[in-house]
């Protein structure tokens, strides 16, 4: 069917027909009347001609690290529902924490003409960089800093700054850490670095040898536990960089008898379904994954609307969630 044919069947203007079909203003009346013809002939506009006539994919990219992970699928959630919202869908890739792979999907993906890309940067690299100042469509940051570069990104510093300072409230003196590259900027070196200056603050200071980097699993946790109690069997603390290391490394500390929340204080990172179903429950940090997306989405399509803008780079706030793995009074 033409737009013509559907103006027609409605008792509606072509320009109407158009103006429904691309998101703009028409009439409640006239809307629920094109509505109706639109769903009864199953008509769908051709992708082609819309793109020809608007220079418009009406397409985002989105390039994520992964797919099995709480945080990606309430930010990936918080995206889709703005892009939808505004007549947009979304083209997933996912580059499985592959700087290399995160290239050639911006590559990729502008040569498939999507009208702007929002990126979950892993490894903010020098060629990273310098390809994203190349696309000819605009570029969003999700969950990493960029200075110069449009991004929405977490307090990550902060976060594990608060958290520690909270286990050494409880009186803990034998730390020990597990995180992830610093190649990372957000969730490995920015986290590390908050612990690092808790325990500077109080006098402490960290041994390499009490730190251990790790992959983002629960499998990674336990194994990068299982050396750490080796050297520090009388560990009464463990920072983790996200709930799925604490969670792995709490199954280990359990094998070996340790009472969580009493022998050994431990804190996760992401406020995942996983943190509140272990036992004891996991103190984590609560960052608002779907508020980071949406923001990502509005900012793309500001920048779609109106072309050049002021860059802008958002940080957003957190919650500290005490839980069971960090009250020593848990469990007497």
């Amino acid at each position: 069917m033409t737009i013509s044919e559907i103006a027609k069947l409605a008792g509606v203007s072509n320009a109407a027909v158009s103006r429904y079909l691309n998101n703009g203003y028409v009439s409640e009346e006239k809307r629920r009347a094109i509505k109706k013809v639109v769903e009864e002939t199953g008509y769908r506009p051709s992708l082609q001609a819309q793109t020809l006539r608007t220079k418009r994919t009406k397409m985002i990219g989105v390039i994520v690290p992964q797919i099995d992970s709480s945080s990606v699928g309430r930010m990936v959630a918080g995206i889709t529902s703005v892009l939808e919202e505004n007549g947009y869908r979304l083209l997933l890739a996912v580059s499985e924490q592959n700087s290399q792979k995160e290239l050639e999907y911006l590559i990729l993906l502008n040569e498939k003409q999507v009208d702007g890309v929002i990126l979950f940067a892993t490894v903010l690299s020098v060629a990273l960089k310098k390809k994203i100042k190349q696309l000819s469509v605009p570029v969003v940051l999700t969950g990493q800093h960029l200075s110069g570069c449009n991004c929405v990104y977490h307090d990550d510093y902060h976060a594990m700054y608060d958290v520690t300072k909270l286990v050494l409230s409880k009186g803990c003196r034998n730390f020990c850490y597990i995180g992830v590259t610093n190649c990372d900027r957000a969730v490995g070196a920015e986290r590390f670095r908050g612990f690092q200056d808790a325990l500077a603050a109080a006098g402490m200071l960290v041994s390499e040898e009490s730190a251990e980097t790790g992959k983002f699993t629960v499998d990674s946790g336990y194994e990068k536990m299982k050396k750490l109690y080796k050297k520090y069997p009388n560990v009464d603390a463990v920072i983790c960089a996200t709930d799925e290391i604490a969670v792995g490394a709490m199954q280990y500390l359990k094998q070996q008898g340790k009472k969580i929340g009493m022998d050994v204080l431990l804190t996760g990172q992401g406020d995942s379904v996983l943190a509140a179903n272990v036992s004891p429950s996991l103190t984590t940090i609560h960052y608002y994954y779907e508020e980071c997306g949406s923001k990502s989405a509005q900012m793309i399509l500001e920048l779609l609307e109106k072309g050049t803008i002021a860059v802008q780079e958002i940080k957003l706030g957190y919650e500290l969630v005490e839980h069971e793995s960090s009250n020593n009074e848990f469990g007497r």
